[in-house]
């Protein structure tokens, strides 16, 4: 099988996203297909819109042989109008990998009825979609009014191979001192991370110690908030901002923490969260989006309504006062990750349907 793969930048790109693709990719070509990776330059919205006017781009996707042609669905504002002309030349299926939609982010209702409007238009026009959560499934079908053929693979969180036992988190949450919380995400807005701060500053200094893993250098404007927030708050000697990390570094860190707690706006899935189950880490998350499908509120983990930073203090404080409470959330938490699919499985399942519209389009 020969499968194209259109992508903004590097496919080696740190965030959730681009590792469900890579992952994906490793299968395909672990199983005998051949990946041919298209990387456009990644530029502003604006610019992305005017890359469907682009005489060179039209050209170089009509010149395209593939088998099936996979779209993140990131790329939709240089795509929206090109898919249809493309489907005219093209016998491949396009097939979209959508992780989260940009109208599902918190913008303005203005920018968001914009993005929608161009979204809709992308999805109406490929052929079918692989989707990371049912959450996103049924965004995408409200949004289009059709159903299409899809996959629903839900991303993994076995990248880092934790082998953490029950004995180690008892251990660390009985161990003393302050409630190690651990932020993992590229500090850009949807993430949440100034929500936590607020949270954080209304608690005690002694009591917690905040880690942040994640790119500093996608939004350099609100970075600088995160700053200024910190310094208003004299929170510099409880944070540590330690940048994108390999995994062995990460690795470290999750095994000393007690607690993740990423509040995003919007997240289609979180792998984060998962990742942080396979170390015992309850995960704090956003009602928003498809983080209930891995965080059962108040088992391992909670659920708070977006930019609500009150309500996550209180249950931060909950698991600084009763370290028992802590104890069985992440041994929930630990038990939850066991039982989620590995990325082969995810991988596995999403090859599979791959072949079986190949199948089908042979036998029509």
């Amino acid at each position: 099988m020969h499968v194209g793969l259109l992508i903004y930048g590097s496919l080696e790109t740190l965030s959730g996203g681009y590792l469900y693709d890579r992952e994906l990719v490793k299968h395909l070509e672990s199983c005998g297909d051949q990946v041919e990776v298209i990387s456009l330059p990644w530029r502003s919205y604006p610019l992305h819109l005017m890359d469907n006017f682009s005489w060179s781009l039209n050209r170089s996707l009509d010149k395209l042989e593939v088998d099936i042609l996979l779209q993140d669905e990131l790329n939709h504002p240089s795509l929206f109008l090109i898919n249809s002309k493309l489907k005219k030349n093209m016998a491949a299926p396009i097939i979209s990998i959508v992780h989260h939609l940009r109208c599902s982010e918190g913008h303005p209702n203005w920018q968001n009825r914009f993005y929608q409007a161009v979204e809709k238009r992308y999805l109406t026009e490929v052929d079918g979609f692989i989707f990371n959560s049912h959450s996103t499934r049924k965004v995408v079908e409200g949004l289009i009014g059709e159903k299409k053929s899809y996959v629903v693979s839900f991303p993994a969180g076995n990248r880092l191979s934790p082998d953490f036992s029950a004995n180690q988190i008892r251990s660390r949450s009985r161990r003393d001192g302050p409630l190690q919380i651990l932020f993992l995400g590229n500090v850009i807005s949807r993430k949440g991370l100034v929500h936590l701060l607020d949270a954080l500053a209304k608690i005690p200094g002694d009591q917690w110690h905040l880690s942040v893993v994640g790119s500093l250098e996608m939004d350099k404007g609100y970075v600088d908030r995160i700053i200024r927030r910190v310094r208003r708050n004299d929170l510099f000697n409880r944070i540590n901002f330690f940048g994108p990390l390999d995994e062995n570094e990460l690795k470290q860190i999750m095994e000393k923490s007690h607690l993740m707690v990423m509040p995003s706006s919007y997240e289609g899935f979180g792998i984060a969260y998962l990742e942080g189950m396979g170390f015992g880490l309850p995960a704090i998350a956003s009602t928003a989006g498809g983080a209930a499908e891995i965080i059962n509120h108040g088992k391992n983990g909670f659920l708070v309504p977006p930019d609500d930073a009150i309500l996550l203090q209180e249950y931060i404080m909950e698991l600084i006062a009763d370290r028992e409470v802590l104890t069985e959330m992440s041994h929930a938490a630990l038990q939850r990750y066991q039982r989620h699919p590995t990325w082969d499985d995810t991988s596995t399942r999403t090859r599979n349907f791959l072949v079986s519209l190949l199948n089908h389009k042979d036998q029509t």
